[in-house]
């Protein structure tokens, strides 16, 4: 049990940047395509700063960056990054079932290499 306390720091820091992610992709999704002048830019993401959602995907960022100075006053870097790797596989399952993005073979396979290279990165 002590052992997954030490580890919420980590936990927690996944929870946060996949949910920011996930957050942002949603509702940059509801707002449309980018604008091309660079006035019309610089107004489409005032007003997706302002949206609610999206303020509580920033909060989440700062939060993961705690999270992280947490799990830094636990681990070395070098063992805690690894379970860094989870974000991308979190977020390709749930950008698929939460926001029916296609999962393909190619980014299965894809996010398999990154998570072999770190468990192979983990253990050098």
């Amino acid at each position: 049990m002590h052992r997954l306390v030490d580890h919420a720091a980590i936990i927690l820091t996944i929870f946060f940047t996949v949910y920011g992610q996930l957050i942002m992709r949603w509702q940059v999704s509801h707002a449309g395509p980018l604008p091309p002048s660079l006035g019309e830019k610089a107004m489409f993401v005032a007003v997706l700063l302002f949206k609610p959602w999206v303020l509580t995907a920033i909060a989440a960022s700062f939060l993961a960056g705690v999270s992280w100075m947490l799990a830094m006053t636990r681990f070395e870097v070098s063992y805690a990054y690894p379970f860094m790797s989870l974000n991308f596989v979190l977020v390709l399952l749930m950008g698929a079932l939460l926001l029916n993005e296609p999962l393909t073979l190619q980014k299965t396979l894809g996010v398999g290499l990154i998570v072999a290279g770190t468990i192979v990165a983990s253990r050098g």
